[in-house]
């Protein structure tokens, strides 16, 4: 049915803003911010507010908007790009390189929709994201200021958002780092990252595969693909694909989840657009790519819960969602974020004619 993903995004979108979306503090005005969990605990607590979910939360306001131009959400997210920077206390960045290159993704993605934030916003983050690469382990950026840990987190991020930034050496540099040391040569899969030693020795290797590492290596090889041109970046990218089709999505193609929500129920939405992104840029990959999000959209949309407030989705897209108490993760802005993510990835292969 022609429309299908497209009506199911709106309809996601909507649950998840009527929700979370909120004013700062539930007074301020002229400021929108993503409230993290619904139903509210009690006692209301301001804290913590997760910089990095609000990242993907503007990105996914970037994403409707894509699909159908709307000037009050085109409003939302310029106060949301405005009220993030409030709310980090008159900054823009903070310790963490992950949180900051989600962000500047973003900003970057809304372009226009954000005059006043999204130049000083990315100059900022640029920076510090240029400033976090070093020599230890063998290169790559930091996870955080002052810590022994290189991550894919980071890295694949931070290589995405530099090579559409124009740094496309330095952008390639990450992404051959994340190559040569948190890709498994016996998976092909990509590990979450290294611990290093003050000496720049790598002490230990943290060999837990999230799905969110392989969409940001995959994003990286796909931009630079395109912008570096050379035959590393598609073959890889496209060993990356085979790896997720075989050893992660499994025979039904869907993206695996995480029961517990929290940050990590982000993880699978993440994966989703970069296939996604895939899908639309390089031929190849499109059908396998393809095939993977409609697979996932179809489990998460059919496994969804449907409380009077509209659509609530499950963290692992291959169980049943319930319709949230305060303890479950289905209440995680997290969790619902990527099932809104999965279906406007969706809604955008069918934009582009690629319906399954």
């Amino acid at each position: 049915m022609t429309g299908e993903w497209r009506d199911r995004a709106a309809l996601a979108e909507q649950a998840v803003t009527r929700r979370h979306l909120r004013r700062l503090a539930g007074v301020l005005p002229g400021t929108r911010i993503g409230r993290i969990r619904w139903p509210r605990p009690l006692p209301i607590r301001p804290w913590p507010w997760h910089y990095w979910w609000q990242a993907h939360l503007l990105d996914c306001l970037v994403d409707a908007e894509l699909r159908a131009p709307s000037p009050r959400r085109a409003a939302n997210i310029a106060a949301l790009a405005r009220t993030l920077r409030l709310r980090n206390g008159g900054r823009w960045t903070n310790a963490y390189y992950d949180d900051i290159a989600w962000f500047g993704l973003a900003v970057q993605r809304a372009g226009a929709l954000g005059p006043r934030s999204g130049p000083r916003a990315l100059a900022a983050v640029s920076a510090q994201l240029r400033a976090g690469w070093t020599d230890h382990g063998g290169g790559g950026i930091w996870w955080r200021r002052g810590d022994d840990f290189k991550n894919a987190p980071a890295n694949g991020p931070a290589a995405i958002l530099l090579a559409r930034e124009g740094r496309v050496e330095l952008a390639a540099s990450i992404t051959d780092w994340m190559a040569a040391t948190l890709v498994d040569p016996d998976t092909g899969l990509v590990r979450d990252g290294v611990r290093v030693d003050p000496d720049g020795a790598v002490r230990a290797v943290e060999a837990t595969v999230y799905t969110y590492c392989q969409g940001v290596y995959l994003g990286a090889c796909v931009e630079l693909a395109e912008r570096d041109g050379d035959d590393r970046w598609a073959a890889r990218a496209a060993a990356l694909l085979d790896a997720v089709s075989t050893r992660l999505a499994g025979p039904d193609g869907v993206i695996p989840g995480y029961d517990d929500g929290g940050d990590g129920g982000l993880f699978n939405g993440i994966l989703a657009r970069y296939l996604t992104d895939a899908a639309g840029r390089r031929p190849e990959l499109a059908s396998a790519a393809r095939r993977i999000v409609l697979a996932s959209a179809e489990a998460a949309w059919d496994g969804r819960a449907e409380p009077a407030e509209g659509p609530v989705f499950a963290p692992d897209w291959r169980r049943p969602a319930r319709r949230p108490i305060q303890s479950d993760p289905e209440a995680d802005l997290s969790v619902q974020l990527s099932g809104w993510m999965l279906l406007e990835a969706a809604a955008d292969l069918e934009r582009a004619g690629q319906p399954g």
